[in-house]
């Protein structure tokens, strides 16, 4: 019997798409992006974030101001309710998708060996 990986790819984004963990996602996500102030919060966030990924990737050097901007902006986000909430969930999706990578990987590692080991 032969699968096609790609219709089984489909049938697991349309699963993910049906889970309570993307169902979460989706609305904490609607609900800051509804609220202007939240929304403003989170994107500045975002771009910190996303500079930093960056420099990182790109081998640049982060200054202490840096850092410490990327501090208060973490700091700031995490006593806002509904984006705390979402970055939680965020994570929490991170960590399923990190779970079914390991799930799909597995014939690999068994015909490969796992590095890790």
């Amino acid at each position: 019997m032969t699968v096609n990986l790609h219709d089984s790819a489909y049938e697991l984004e349309q699963a993910l798409r049906q889970s309570e963990e993307y169902s979460r996602l989706k609305n904490l996500y609607d609900e800051v992006n509804g609220d202007p102030s939240a929304k403003k919060m989170f994107d500045n966030f975002r771009d910190i974030q996303l500079n930093l990924q960056q420099k990182q990737m790109n081998g640049e050097d982060i200054t202490q101001e840096e850092v410490e901007q990327a501090q208060k902006s973490v700091a700031l986000v995490q006593q806002h309710e509904k984006i705390s909430q979402l970055m939680e969930a965020e994570q929490r999706m991170s960590m399923l998708i990190a779970e079914l990578n390991k799930i799909i990987m597995k014939p690999l590692e068994e015909l490969y060996g796992n590095p890790e080991s």
